[in-house]
């Protein structure tokens, strides 16, 4: 009893700034002023969360994967990933729309919310450093998640009860992992590596080109801020 309070209270910690990172996008949006210099850090935020979720997919997900995991079933789950949200994003461009922060966000929040519990079983210290690392990437993740779905024609209230929503999935992910997933590690790579995919073709499609900005260099130099807070999230995780 004591292990599963634990994991909700860990996972409800990283899935609180779900919600908080699209509360500060929604003042942000509403009270800073118009002009050259807002664009520059919606720019850069997007370019800052690309960069943490690359370094997700480069230095947890996929290395996760591939140690357990043998090359051919590895290589089908990676191109699974991508092929089908390459109809997805499709799919959802043909209805007038775009939500890929919000399901790069998604696919990365999930994985490694699972993960956060299977791990959680055998290495408390290490589900609380997840955790953080967690939490530390949904906050730029939502912020530019919020303004996703609020160019979709979603009201405020809406966006923000969306992610409020969906900031509470983290529980329910992390306490599956504990108590189906911790005695399958093929189960949960399979997972990340198909995440991975999906992540990576977004990231390429979607959020990449949004990111640039003419006549401003802070969003690519945002990207490798954001990879950089991955890498040193990585080293404290070893």
């Amino acid at each position: 009893m004591e292990d599963l309070f634990k994991i909700i209270l860990y996972s409800s910690f990283a899935g609180i700034t779900v919600f908080l990172g699209g509360l500060l996008s929604k003042y942000f949006k509403e009270y800073f002023h118009e002009g050259f210099v807002k664009e520059e850090v919606l720019h850069t935020s997007i370019a800052f969360g690309g960069g943490i979720i690359l370094a997700a997919v480069a230095l947890v997900l996929v290395p996760k994967g591939m140690d357990v995991l043998p090359l051919a079933p590895m290589a089908i789950l990676f191109l699974t990933g991508a092929i089908l949200f390459f109809f997805l994003d499709k799919y959802i461009e043909k209805k007038g729309g775009t939500i890929s922060q919000l399901l790069t966000m998604l696919m990365d929040f999930v994985p490694e919310a699972i993960a956060l519990g299977a791990v959680f079983a055998t290495d408390h210290n290490l589900g609380l450093l997840l955790a953080i690392f967690i939490g530390l990437q949904n906050f730029p993740e939502s912020f530019n998640s919020y303004l996703d779905l609020l160019n979709n024609g979603y009201s405020s209230k809406k966006c923000l009860f969306i992610l409020l929503f969906l900031s509470f999935s983290g529980v329910f992910a992390a306490v599956s992992g504990y108590y189906l997933l911790s005695n399958m590690p093929k189960l949960t790579a399979s997972l990340m590596l198909f995440s991975s995919g999906g992540i990576l073709y977004l990231i390429f499609q979607d959020i990449a080109p949004m990111s640039k900005l003419e006549k401003s260099w802070f969003p690519a130099l945002g990207a490798c801020f954001g990879f950089l807070v991955g890498m040193i999230g990585q080293n404290i995780l070893g």
